[in-house]
């Protein structure tokens, strides 16, 4: 297969549902690495954010595809035994490839997006002190978690701001934990 052919389904195959939860998933868990390792070095913390969101992205490609493999898979043996006198063989079929093409996608989609939702908590210590750069990386995590609340509400036509403050909410949740942790360990 191409590049170009493969570019064109990626993007064909756009999976809103993994780019949100990707995003979720990167920004909080690199929050809590983040505030986890707030009492060290500022290239500590970094290095935190950094190898915890990649590897936190490269995971969730794995998990997606290996969740969505299996779930795939029990649905073909189903299918195989309920049509098929014998042993069937359904893995040829358009839909049985469509689907495995569909997990590729999608688990691209959830583990980038991860990566991306990761470097949000991290930046600003790239550029502040690191008790400032905390501040404002809870403050953008918030943020971010806020606009994708908004966003979920108005696709499922819920209250924006109820549906924004419910995932505001969940990050401080984290934060919170996270700053505990940090404190009986720190």
């Amino acid at each position: 297969m191409e590049i170009k052919e493969v570019l064109k389904n990626f993007k064909r195959e756009f999976d809103t549902r993994y780019v949100v939860r990707g995003l979720i998933d990167g920004s909080l868990s690199t929050l809590g690495v983040v505030i986890g390792a707030s009492g060290g070095e500022t290239s500590i913390i970094i290095a935190a954010g950094i190898g915890g969101g990649i590897a936190n992205g490269i995971s969730n490609i794995l998990g997606a595809l290996t969740a969505e493999r299996a779930m795939i898979e029990e649905e073909r043996e189903k299918k195989e035994k309920s049509l098929l006198i014998g042993n069937g063989n359904l893995k040829g079929t358009h839909e049985y490839q469509y689907k495995i093409n569909k997990t590729m996608y999608s688990g691209t989609y959830d583990g980038i997006s991860t990566c991306l939702g990761a470097v949000i908590p991290v930046i600003p210590f790239f550029i502040f002190d690191p008790s400032l750069a905390l501040i404002i990386a809870i403050a953008l995590t918030l943020l971010i978690l806020l606009g994708l609340g908004i966003f979920i509400g108005k696709l499922s036509r819920d209250n924006l701001l109820i549906s924004g403050l419910k995932m505001v909410l969940g990050g401080i949740i984290v934060a919170v934990i996270c700053f505990g942790v940090e404190n009986l360990f720190g």
